[in-house]
């Protein structure tokens, strides 16, 4: 039988998070359009109005984000273009029209003071450029917000099809016998095959509002280096260092796990553990 769900997945054709929800969708039978930049101008709104028209469109997802965090501080108003003019207007076309809008958003809108897990409630405090402007993009949404409006913080994401964190670890690790990797920084890797598929689970449930969704557990970006070289069986030993012998231009909070008590309790699901979303993705890498 025809799912009648139709997907429009920004950042769907090369992004991180949007190839894996592409995949995702697909394997429940949506009908996905993942357009590339040249096939549809994303700050035309009336491009967008004519596409969603078009093609039926039931849900957008927006996965593009300025994420490059320490060029971000160099090149605030790209930043603020991607991450808080574009989710604005696609909040204008879906409103409009009265369909579903998923936009994510990030660990970095808090200063990382506390030392229990963020709740969608805590205080934002964003330290950098980055954070700010994915910040406002939140709030320009949530300023007229409407019963098909889900936001979605997340963090670390790690998963296939694009270079990553864990990635790029495991790429150094082949070739060196030790690595620096910091370990002062804590929070809730993500895994985006994973997130796809629960935030698929919160559509089901006819979620709206603000959500914080990660893979289970934390870890320090040490710890998750660490965990990745040894499901790979690489000999590589990763030693422990301080944010400031790793100066970079945009200050990260220090602490940012993030509470996912919300999902669990409309879901009835709790997600797997990070451990364990990492070895399926390194396997997943190695077969």
């Amino acid at each position: 039988m025809n799912n009648p769900e139709r997907g429009l997945v920004l950042g769907g054709k090369t992004g991180l998070l949007g190839q894996a929800l592409v995949s995702v969708l697909a394997n429940e039978n949506w009908t996905v359009f993942a357009p590339g930049r040249e096939e549809l101008d994303i700050f035309n709104s009336e491009e967008i109005a004519s596409f969603v028209e078009k093609k039926k469109i039931t849900h957008i997802f927006n996965t593009v984000a300025y994420t490059r965090v320490d060029q971000a501080e160099e090149e605030k108003e790209l930043a603020f273009q991607l991450n808080r003019r574009l989710p604005t207007l696609l909040g204008n076309v879906a409103r409009k029209k009265d369909i579903y809008l998923v936009h994510y958003s990030t660990d970095f809108v808090f200063d990382g003071k506390k030392n229990t897990p963020y709740t969608p409630q805590d205080k934002t405090n964003p330290l950098s450029v980055y954070g700010k402007s994915k910040l406002e993009g939140e709030n320009s949404l949530l300023d007229k917000t409407w019963n098909k409006l889900l936001i979605i913080r997340t963090a670390w994401l790690f998963g296939p099809n694009k270079t990553n964190f864990v990635a790029r670890i495991l790429e150094l690790a082949q070739n060196k016998e030790t690595l620096n990797v910091v370990h002062d920084q804590v929070g809730s890797p993500t895994y985006t095959i994973d997130l796809a598929n629960y935030t698929l689970e919160l559509i089901k449930k006819a979620a709206h509002g603000l959500y914080h969704l990660s893979n289970s557990g934390q870890a320090s970006w040490c710890e998750l280096a660490s965990e990745a070289v040894k499901c790979a069986g690489l000999h590589c030993r990763v030693n422990p260092i301080t944010s400031s012998e790793y100066p970079q231009k945009a200050v990260r909070p220090p602490y940012s796990v993030l509470d996912c008590s919300e999902f669990i309790d409309l879901t009835g699901i709790k997600p797997r553990p990070w451990i364990q979303a990492l070895r399926d993705y390194i396997f997943r890498k190695q077969g």
